[in-house]
């Protein structure tokens, strides 16, 4: 009885007043959901689906733990990179590649609880030489830029040209590929059609296409693999986010699939979010976040939104 009380009373993550629906729900549910994602699955992350099984069962629980010995609800890289990314972004009050790149330090110097291997090495690149990209290089080609843009994609809702050339900026800073710039935009792209309202079955078209134009990526039949290669990880993104009917069933598929859970299960969180909206988001994960990083989320989000809003408004005297 309190469980079904709990359930149907607003939860404490979520501002007052939220309308299931909204831009902002919808906003709130993909970056809430790319965080539960990431809390859910670094519990298994570099596991094999045998030893998620031998250990787990079936892993379903925001418990923590994993190979970074995180507490129940603690995140990783793929949303403290986002957080980072935001507030750079907010501080810029626009956009400042120099603003991003050292946001990124300012990062990296805080000791995150986890980095992956290309971020750092770009970062200490940008550290040692000031430059926002390295050489083209096929050891590029993570899932480490497309996993943090979803504050370039908020803050430049309406404005596709700005949306390519940010999301290219910042994920060429540590990831200069085309794999990844390909896997980063159309993430983008996706998001954005489900944050102006669009369902995932008015997706399927744009991701089809993009399969079209870069075979590399099918992902019917699905492969199977989840690594942190960006084309694994695009696949297992793509495969549950459009096989599965509902937010809970894709996580639960994705992050039992092991490997690099975390950020397939962060990017599968953020598209799903988007489409069912925050007040959706199921609260035995939603409630059990990092309250921290909840609230920062939430307060970043209405920011870049707000910014995205008045740039929308500016819009038409910049192209007078």
């Amino acid at each position: 009885m309190l469980d079904a009380l709990l359930l149907r009373s607003p939860s404490p993550v979520l501002p007052a007043g939220l309308r299931p629906g909204s831009l902002l729900d919808r906003a709130l549910g993909a970056y809430l959901g790319l965080a539960i994602g990431d809390a859910l699955g670094a519990t298994v992350e570099f596991m094999t689906p045998r030893e998620i099984v031998a250990k787990h069962g079936v892993h379903r629980q925001m418990i923590g733990g994993g190979w970074l010995k995180l507490a129940p609800g603690q995140v990783t890289d793929d949303t403290t990179m986002s957080l980072a990314l935001g507030k750079a972004i907010l501080d810029a009050n626009g956009w400042c590649m120099k603003a991003v790149a050292e946001a990124y330090v300012a990062w990296l110097r805080s000791k995150p609880v986890d980095c992956g291997n290309t971020c750092r090495r770009g970062i200490r690149r940008y550290m040692t030489d000031g430059s926002y990209s390295g050489p083209p290089g096929e050891g590029d080609a993570g899932n480490g830029a497309v996993m943090r843009n979803l504050p370039v994609v908020l803050a430049t809702l309406h404005e596709e040209p700005a949306f390519e050339a940010r999301s290219l900026a910042q994920a060429r800073f540590t990831h200069n590929n085309a794999l990844s710039d390909a896997a980063t935009l159309i993430c983008g792209r996706l998001l954005r059609r489900l944050l102006l309202g669009g369902r995932l079955t008015d997706c399927r078209p744009l991701a089809d296409t993009f399969v079209a134009d870069n075979p590399r990526f099918r992902f019917h039949p699905y492969p199977g693999r989840a690594s942190g290669y960006v084309v694994d990880t695009m696949q297992t993104v793509l495969h549950f986010t459009f096989s599965e009917p509902d937010f809970e069933r894709a996580l639960i598929g994705a992050v039992n699939r092991g490997d690099d859970a975390d950020t397939t299960a962060a990017l599968i969180g953020m598209l799903h979010g988007a489409q069912c909206g925050a007040t959706a988001l199921p609260r035995q994960w939603l409630d059990r976040l990092d309250s921290t990083i909840a609230a920062a989320i939430v307060a970043q989000t209405g920011a870049l939104l707000t910014l995205s809003a008045r740039t929308r408004h500016e819009l038409p005297r910049r192209l007078a």
